[in-house]
């Protein structure tokens, strides 16, 4: 079969199986309407109209609702692509628009208008990897119209830069891995090994959906190898990679939203890749790190960090990303997170440890699946925690993210040929080689 049709094939298929939950999901919604208690609020004594980008996202749907709880009125935004996002739908937005893809020349202009229209407040960025830069720079000259809780553009330019962020780290005697700015494959072949032996794993500064799933240890078992894999990676000035240290214990990762420097929002919670559950912890070097970075530089945003601890008991952070977590959804139900968003010196607020973890449905039952001995684990988490988008008193997003949203992304795949490697349901999002 040829690749173009066999991509195509995947997206029906893809598209059937979606569909054919149509009866579960009526199902689950129907008892999550029937057995949905009072609706947690709490109202603000400065109502505002806020602005959240990203709309495609969890998170931005999580955001939402607390807002929304808190009595403020939401404006929800998205790309083209994503205009058929299922979180439009939901009760807690007032109001969406459709603006150009982050980083075209038209996008800031598309969010000033929007700003104008809607008498925006606050702009709360809920960033893509692609789409942090833009919205900082957009920030700048959208200050004297509304404010953005967003971090400027030169720190959110280091901290996204793994070799940078890790110089900031080390800078505040922060523990980080060995890292190096690597600029051209030679510089790898050219490193002795042997008196470092590491092992080491080569990541790619710029995002790359692609390319982050590689955690390849080097060296390889021979040199040949080894100069066999390093040339297959597009390292250039351009395009530069770095050279870390790969680190072996517990992963933990964390979402912090802070003002001025002080931590306001704060999840904690045990990291592994693709990971989708999510359940708070309480640790005390991984939220003194924290505590410590956001406060030496005075940050304003939201910042998530990713950590490893090692046998030694050290918490080393092996990179920053500067935008919300996913773990985020552990805050439903909390509207006073919206004061802390917004308001300087408010009560911090995190999630209770023991709590209920979150989960996506629907990738629970597909990775038991794909996956037979982890269902029992998958069941239980499924029957003591909560669905991250279905909620009974908004219940759309949830039936909507599998009847609309996802299909019409795979309908766009389809009708292109393009292929698509994973269909994410937490940012809503085909991750696919070159993708945002």
């Amino acid at each position: 079969m040829r690749p173009a049709l066999r991509e195509r094939a995947r997206s029906v298929a893809a598209i059937g199986l979606l569909e054919a939950t149509l009866p579960l999901n009526l199902l689950l919604v129907g008892a999550a309407v029937a057995r949905r208690g009072p609706h947690a609020r709490q109202a603000s004594p400065r109502p505002r109209t806020v602005l959240l980008s990203g709309g495609k996202m969890t998170k931005s749907l999580v955001l939402a609702r607390l807002l929304h709880a808190a009595g403020h009125r939401v404006v929800l935004v998205e790309t083209a692509r994503y205009r058929w996002t299922a979180h439009r739908f939901s009760r807690a937005v007032a109001a969406f628009h459709v603006v150009p893809d982050p980083g075209t020349p038209a996008y800031v202009d598309a969010v000033e208008r929007v700003v104008r229209a809607e008498g925006v407040d606050v702009w709360i960025p809920v960033s893509s990897p692609a789409s942090s830069v833009p919205e900082a720079e957009a920030a700048a000259r959208l200050g004297d119209l509304c404010e953005v809780v967003h971090l400027d553009t030169e720190t959110l330019r280091r901290v996204d830069d793994k070799h940078a962020f890790a110089e900031m780290a080390a800078a505040i005697d922060l523990p980080v891995p060995r890292t190096h700015r690597i600029t051209d494959p030679q510089q790898v072949l050219d490193f002795d090994f042997s008196a470092h032996p590491g092992p080491w794993v080569l990541k790619s500064i710029p995002y790359d959906p692609v390319l982050r799933l590689d955690l390849t240890p080097l060296p390889r078992p021979t040199a040949e190898e080894t100069a066999d894999f390093v040339r297959g990676l597009p390292i250039s000035a351009e395009h530069p990679f770095i050279l870390q240290e790969l680190l072996e214990g517990t992963e933990w990762c964390t979402h912090g939203t802070a003002r001025g420097g002080r931590l306001q929002v704060y999840v904690c919670c045990r990291s592994s890749a693709w990971q989708l559950t999510y359940e708070h912890v309480e640790h005390a070097g991984v939220r003194a790190w924290v505590e410590r970075f956001v406060s030496d530089y005075g940050l304003t945003g939201q910042v998530s960090f990713d950590f490893i601890e090692g046998a030694d008991g050290v918490v080393r952070a092996i990179e920053c990303n500067p935008r919300a977590h996913s773990a985020i959804t552990l805050l439903a139900g909390r509207p006073e997170v919206a004061a802390a968003y917004l308001e300087d010196d408010a009560p911090p607020v995190e999630p209770a440890v023991g709590g209920a973890p979150t989960y996506w449905l629907h990738h629970e039952l597909w990775q038991s699946v794909r996956h037979p001995a982890s269902a029992p684990g998958r069941l239980r988490t499924v029957l003591r925690g909560d669905e991250s988008v279905l909620d009974g008193h908004d219940p759309l997003p949830f039936l909507l993210l599998h009847h609309l949203h996802l299909p019409s992304l795979l309908w766009q795949n389809l009708r292109r040929g393009r292929p698509w490697l994973k269909i994410d349901v937490n940012i809503g999002k085909l991750v696919e080689p070159a993708g945002d």
